[in-house]
């Protein structure tokens, strides 16, 4: 097996498991209080593989040629991101924010028409029905309209965090440079605001928590697993093999909220799930034809 495909494999055997770790860790600490720690984890793992690394040599001039634009971009995610993200996953059960959030291709077509001029195709425009109409049959767990009992802000959260994660790679399109480097500065800028946040919220620190899932979303979720799929592109032979491996993710990641967080799987998150990845799987696969 090529190394990529094994880098590939493990960056999505982790990417599979943070759904799980964000419920445990809203167990135990606010959305805030977890939004900080995991972004100051993932900024110390980041800074530690760079000065690591030659990406090293690259830490002046990025400051010095990019720094407003990482700034923005850290503004972005994961501060606003997660913050919201997270906000979701403590309103909604795991199995339903989790497939959600694999719309965010969907919605990238949409903003890229105003900020990148392409005209959405009729591709786009179906793969839309069909994405959306995954998430409604998700979100009605196999009931009624009548009997609709979701939390609706918490769903528009789960739906507004794809706005956000597809407005955050338009941003970075514009950004070049080292990408590890890149991002350990953009961590960098969110410290100091998302302490802030939990400064000002002023919410009781828990006692006797555990740290364990929120470092595991810190390492997992932000930072390594990250730095595992690049690694995975960039070494691979055929790129297109090893992007898709991120298909398996949610499914393994709909088997460990069940077997882990007990939440008992609806066949309708199933299926939702399935019109969601086929939506976004035609259209990328359209892109490329």
């Amino acid at each position: 097996m090529h190394r990529s495909i094994l880098y590939g494999l493990l960056a999505v055997l982790l990417w599979s498991t943070v759904a799980t770790a964000f419920k445990l860790a809203l167990k135990d600490f606010s959305v805030i209080q977890l939004l900080a720690l995991s972004v100051s984890i993932s900024a110390v793992v980041l800074w530690v593989v760079v000065l690591a690394s030659s990406s090293r040599a690259n830490i002046r001039p990025t400051f010095r040629k990019r720094f407003k634009l990482l700034a923005l971009a850290g503004l972005l995610n994961p501060a606003t991101y997660y913050l919201v993200l997270f906000e979701a996953y403590d309103r909604l059960p795991a199995q339903i924010a989790q497939p959600v959030n694999y719309t965010w291709a969907i919605a990238f077509s949409w903003l890229a028409v105003p900020f990148l001029k392409k005209p959405l195709r009729r591709v786009d425009k179906i793969a839309s029905v069909l994405g959306y109409l995954g998430v409604v049959v998700i979100a009605l767990q196999g009931k009624s309209p009548a009997d609709f009992d979701i939390d609706l802000l918490g769903l528009s959260l789960a739906l507004f965090s794809t706005l956000l994660w597809a407005g955050y790679w338009l941003l970075a399109t514009r950004i070049s440079g080292d990408a590890v480097v890149n991002l350990a500065i953009s961590f960098s800028v969110a410290v100091p605001l998302v302490w802030s946040m939990v400064l000002y919220s002023g919410e009781v620190w828990p006692q006797n928590p555990s740290y364990l899932s929120v470092i595991w979303v810190g390492l997992f979720e932000m930072s390594i697993t990250f730095l595992l799929w690049q690694k995975a592109l960039s070494s691979a032979v055929n790129v297109s093999k090893v992007a898709n491996l991120i298909f398996l993710s949610p499914f393994i990641s709909l088997i460990l909220i069940g077997v882990i967080l007990g939440e008992q799987l609806h066949l309708t998150t199933f299926a939702g799930l399935a019109l969601i990845l086929v939506a976004v799987i035609w259209q990328q696969r359209s892109k490329t034809t």
